[in-house]
Formats: structure tokens, C-alpha cells, sequence
């Protein structure tokens, strides 16, 4: 092949993936995602493949290995660096801001269904007008907006990554909720909040970064009012887990690996350990039992959808339209995902109690 033919070749492929990337996977608004942004939050586009290998390497130690470097205060930086590596990957994959799972509805789009699951957290804590309410580790901000439309509360949010903080005040902005929805940077191990400053507080699917869940409850503890109810939906392994069955093990410790986390907590520690830091338990229960639907079947891809993202993210990195090294971040999260949707398929994991 003579150098024009290459170049020709090279051309039609990077107009293809262009292509595919901004109309066939769809509008960067749909999205939430800005078009051909397939970036990695504050890093260096020469530091992606550096920063992967340093969380990759940090969560496939053992977990007592974690545990003794959580105690050390390194696992805030590796987390953070983390959510930096992930955000603009999560926000394409789960097209919008709400980086959570939810259980599927009949009739309902996945989009609608995410929506539902967080109005059902604003009104489990009985969220109104005029209260002050905290989001424990928001992300984006995506459940920040709704459960503020929602419930007509003023919200302050707090996650660990200046460039997620950056990514939901734009977002703010942009529906004109900057006024009543306000994003900190810190780590909710340690809120820069007032004690008894809040009337509410809710985390979904957050606080599963906490080494110790114990910490995290104690800080919301805190920071909220006497009587105040707080709300969170956790990952947590389920009655079905067996210990002793590798492929259970192998399963749960992908989805940890892969997840950014020190390890998964059994569902019946939730209450205990609320209760030890001074909670009253008032419901508990899992929301992806029946009769609600599979909530995993949003990770469900057929081996062509795996192929033609994969080809679509090498090309991107090649053309150097994205960084090099977001494939490997890529590869990361499509074998997370498929190992917690066979967690979700037998029953051993969820992400909804």
C-alpha cells in the first residue's frame, strides 16, 4: 500500500468513526456528553495509560493489602484519579449523568427508570422546599438535579473529583438549577459541613468507596439534623454469595477490581452498622427483588455491540481523537460490567438495597 492510499484509508476511517461516534451512538445533549469529548477529567492525555496502570495495580492486591494503604490515606488519590479516568467513558456509556443502576420497569425506558429510582429517594427522606439537602458522593450531579426538581429542595453535593464538580455546575447551569443546587469538592469521610447542618441526606450507589461503611455513615450522621432521614442505595453481596465457590469470589472481586473498591459489604452488615454509629434503622429492603425487573439488563451487549465499541475506541485513540490508553480504561470497565451482570443474573450481587 503506497503512503496516498494509506492516507486515503486512514482519512475514511477516522471520518467513519466520527461518524458513528457523533450520530449513529447519538447527540452529544442526549448524551450528556459533549460531542468527540471521549477525554479523561483533568489527566494529561500522555498520562491515561500511567494513571489506569496505577488504579488497576492498586485494586487487584489483596484486600488486606487495601485495607493497610486505606489506612496509610493513599486510597482518596487513587479514587479520585479513578472517577478522573472514568467520567467522560460512564457519561457515553450510560448516555446522561446518572451513573447508577436501577431496576427495570415495564413500558419504561432505562432513562425513565433512573429518574423513578431517584424521586424515590427524595421521597424517602421527605425531601421539601426550603430544606437544605446532601448528596453523599453525587457524580455528575444527575441525581442532584432531578431529586431538586423534584422535591423543590436546595441541594449541596460533594464528590471526591474537581472534574466531576466542574461537570455538574455546567450542568447546573445549563437547566438553571445553579441557584439551589450547589457542588463541593471533598471526600465524604470527611465533609467540610457544619455538625446537624441538614435536613436530609441520600447517596446512591456511592459509598461502596468507602473502605469502611461504618466511616461514611458516621460522617452523614454528623452532618445531619436530629431526626432527619437519610436514604442510600448500596452494593452489597446478598444472601446467595458463597465464600467458598470460586467462581462467586471471582465474580464479586471483578466487579471490586474494576469498581474502585477496598470490598463489597454483605447485606446484612447494612443495618448493624448503621445502628453502631447511632442510626435508627426505619426500612430496609432490596429493590431489585421481584416483582421488580432484572435491573442488570442494561449491561447486556452482544458480542458485535462489544467488537464495533471496541473498534470504535481504538480507532479514536489511534487517530489520537481520544487518548492514549482509554482503550485499556475501556477493556476495564466491559469486563466490570460483565462481571456484575452475571453477579446480578444468579443473584449474588445488587445494587438496589
Amino acid at each position: 500500500m503506497d503512503l496516498s492510499t494509506a492516507m486515503w484509508t486512514a482519512a475514511v476511517l477516522g471520518a467513519a468513526a466520527v461518524y458513528w461516534f457523533m450520530w449513529v451512538m447519538g447527540s452529544a445533549e442526549v448524551k450528556g456528553k459533549r460531542a468527540m469529548d471521549l477525554t479523561t477529567g483533568f489527566i494529561g492525555r500522555d498520562q491515561v495509560q500511567e494513571k489506569h496502570r496505577q488504579v488497576w495495580s492498586f485494586f487487584v492486591r489483596s484486600k488486606e493489602d487495601i485495607a493497610a494503604a486505606s489506612d496509610e490515606d493513599k486510597m482518596p488519590s487513587i479514587i479520585e484519579t479513578y472517577y478522573n479516568l472514568v467520567t467522560d467513558i460512564f457519561e457515553w456509556g450510560w448516555r446522561g449523568q446518572s451513573f447508577h443502576f436501577s431496576p427495570s420497569l415495564p413500558g419504561r425506558s432505562h432513562r425513565e427508570a433512573t429518574r423513578i429510582h431517584e424521586e424515590r429517594a427524595a421521597d424517602l427522606i421527605t425531601a421539601r422546599p426550603g430544606q437544605w439537602i446532601v448528596d453523599v458522593g453525587c457524580g455528575v450531579g444527575g441525581p442532584m438535579r432531578t431529586i431538586a426538581a423534584r422535591s423543590g429542595a436546595d441541594i449541596v453535593s460533594i464528590t471526591i473529583s474537581e472534574y466531576q464538580v466542574a461537570r455538574a455546575r455546567e450542568y447546573n447551569c445549563k437547566v438553571g438549577l445553579d441557584g439551589r443546587c450547589e457542588v463541593v469538592c471533598g471526600n465524604f469521610l470527611e465533609m467540610p459541613f457544619l455538625k446537624a447542618s441538614f435536613d436530609g441526606a441520600y447517596s446512591i450507589e456511592a459509598t461502596c468507596c468507602a473502605p469502611r461503611l461504618e466511616d461514611v455513615y458516621r460522617e452523614v450522621f454528623r452532618v445531619l439534623k436530629p431526626g432527619a432521614l437519610y436514604v442510600s442505595y448500596e452494593w452489597v453481596t446478598t444472601a446467595l454469595y458463597r465464600p467458598d465457590d470460586p467462581r462467586h469470589v471471582e465474580t464479586i472481586r471483578g466487579a471490586e477490581t474494576g469498581g474502585a473498591l477496598a470490598t463489597l459489604r454483605a447485606q446484612h452488615e447494612l443495618a448493624a452498622i448503621a445502628h453502631q454509629v447511632g442510626f435508627e434503622v426505619v426500612e430496609e429492603r432490596d429493590l431489585a427483588l421481584p416483582p421488580a425487573e432484572p435491573w442488570w439488563t442494561r449491561l447486556k451487549i452482544s458480542r458485535f455491540a462489544y467488537w464495533r465499541n471496541h473498534l470504535l475506541v481504538t480507532i479514536l485513540a489511534a487517530l489520537r481523537i481520544a487518548p492514549k490508553g482509554i482503550v485499556d480504561v475501556h477493556e476495564m470497565l466491559c469486563q466490570t460490567a460483565a462481571h456484575m451482570r452475571y453477579g446480578g443474573e444468579i443473584g449474588i450481587f445488587t445494587p438496589c438495597t
